[in-house]
């Protein structure tokens, strides 16, 4: 797909009613609210969301759940102090919860990416969370069988990008982005600046230009 450039309407306008997206961030910090802000302007519902955590406060992912645009939350943290929204979503049967270790969730979406087919791991061996899955001992320890994720969507933030889509992000802000951004179908990434092509050190490119789609500046 070709990179385009887009406002946040328009790079969000392809995700649909029933689609699985992928959101970047832990908690606030890399979390791209402006992609998210309009999302929530568009009609899609009954999503599914893979991210770190489930919310907070009145913002950014909190605010799709608050509106019952989300059916199923993938993620590690589901709840806080200040989760009331998916508090009440799930108290009241609005809202499915997969909880995947933090750990386990990265190499599920690396996987994803890398186009592997599954992988073991001791985590949450012997828990509920262990539950249905394939389960092996692997040189004396037990280790729980984990299928990738991929999505339709990712919608990420990163700090500076460049007219080819090469990505550069800023400090905590990088958490799950990178892995997201190879493990969707289409990748719609929030900057802060759009820089021509070679402004960019190409040490310090940490998502190539072949895994972004749409590029939506929002200082």
């Amino acid at each position: 797909m070709r990179l385009r450039l887009a406002d946040a309407d328009e790079a969000v306008a392809d995700v649909r009613s029933g689609s699985s997206v992928l959101v970047g961030g832990f908690g606030l910090a890399g979390q791209p609210v402006e992609l998210i802000d309009a999302l929530l302007r568009t009609d899609a519902d009954d999503l599914t969301i893979i991210s770190n955590n489930a919310g907070n406060g009145d913002t950014g992912l909190a605010l799709l759940i608050a509106h019952d645009r989300v059916r199923k939350v993938i993620c590690s943290f589901p709840r806080q102090v200040d989760s009331w929204h998916f508090d009440a979503a799930f108290r009241d049967g609005r809202l499915e919860l997969e909880v995947v270790p933090q750990g386990t969730l990265a190499e599920r979406i690396r996987a994803g990416g890398a186009g592997i087919g599954g992988f073991f791991t001791p985590t949450a061996y012997g828990t509920p969370l262990a539950d249905g899955k394939e389960v092996r001992v692997i040189d004396g320890r037990g280790h729980v069988f984990e299928t990738p994720i991929r999505a339709d969507a990712a919608m990420i933030k990163a700090h500076l990008g460049d007219l080819a889509g090469n990505l550069v992000y800023r400090k905590t802000t990088r958490n799950f982005g990178p892995i997201m951004a190879t493990a969707a179908e289409t990748t719609i990434v929030q900057v802060s600046k759009v820089l021509p092509v070679g402004s960019l050190d190409p040490e310090m490119v940490v998502t190539p230009g072949i895994y972004t789609d749409v590029i939506v500046e929002s200082a």
